[in-house]
């Protein structure tokens, strides 16, 4: 039976929201136009801030001049929406502050008001947009040798490891783009190296993704005590959910899509 696409997601702002939508456009060598194009940048100045956005080089190794949830899990009470130039934070559904990413005052207000809410976050934090390079974990990683990519999370995989540890785990934990269903728990792992189609679209699968302690976050709060990620090391000798895919094509992809081989 062909894996097919059950859901589509994508993050606006790196680690600080979560979309789900019907179908994405898919831009080659970048992968989901609009996933992770913002980012905030910390401890840095607005001239290294400007550096760290435009340049993957200048990023490389260095995450601790980007906010995530595993060095500010504050972030994960929160979400934001983005619409057209509108970009919408939010706490539990309600509107925070709306603001167009096209003024750049309207950015220094939002990176404010994010370090009002939360005390733990040192100022300045700066808000960052790169559409050709966006704030992928793999354009930060020295451990990969490509920079922009597509997740992969089989809902099967997930739901063993919920059932072998007796514990419900939401799929959204670990942020995949694109999820699928319709195959066996972990068999997207032998498809590293290989090229898969979805929708006419081909796309390289590079490696399966190392999991942090991002996952041990509860959904839409601040609480670490899932412990998830030293049940995977323990249940299956690895830290790995999902797998990295490069975007060989344009295109589009739709919920309902199957994967060919």
């Amino acid at each position: 039976m062909s894996a097919t696409i059950s859901s589509i997601n994508y993050c606006p702002v790196k680690s600080v929201s979560f979309q789900s939508v019907e179908s994405c456009k898919i831009k080659k060598n970048i992968g989901i136009i609009r996933d992770r194009i913002f980012a905030f940048a910390k401890d840095l100045d607005q001239e290294k801030a400007k550096l760290f956005e435009k340049s993957t080089e200048e990023r490389k190794g260095k995450w601790n001049k980007i906010l995530t949830l595993k060095n500010s899990p504050a972030l994960n009470k929160y979400n934001f929406l983005y619409e057209g130039n509108s970009l919408t934070l939010t706490f539990k559904d309600k509107e925070i502050l709306k603001i167009n990413v096209n003024n750049l005052n309207e950015r220094v207000e939002l990176s404010n008001r994010i370090t009002e809410l939360e005390n733990s976050l040192n100022k300045p934090i700066i808000l960052m947009k790169n559409e050709d390079c966006p704030f992928f974990d793999t354009s930060i990683s020295k451990k990969v040798d490509f920079i922009n990519s597509v997740s992969l999370i089989n809902i099967q995989s997930v739901y063993e490891f919920q059932k072998k540890i007796d514990k419900k785990i939401e799929t959204s934990i670990f942020r995949g783009n694109l999820c699928v269903e319709d195959i066996e728990p972990w068999k997207e792992r032998e498809w590293i190296g290989k090229i898969i189609k979805i929708n006419n679209i081909s796309f390289k699968v590079e490696k399966n993704i190392p999991r942090c302690v991002a996952i041990n976050l509860k959904p839409k709060t601040d609480d670490n005590s899932l412990n998830l990620l030293q049940l995977l090391k323990k249940t299956y000798n690895h830290f790995e959910m999902g797998i990295y895919l490069t975007a060989l094509d344009d295109g589009e992809v739709v919920i309902g899509n199957t994967i060919n081989l």
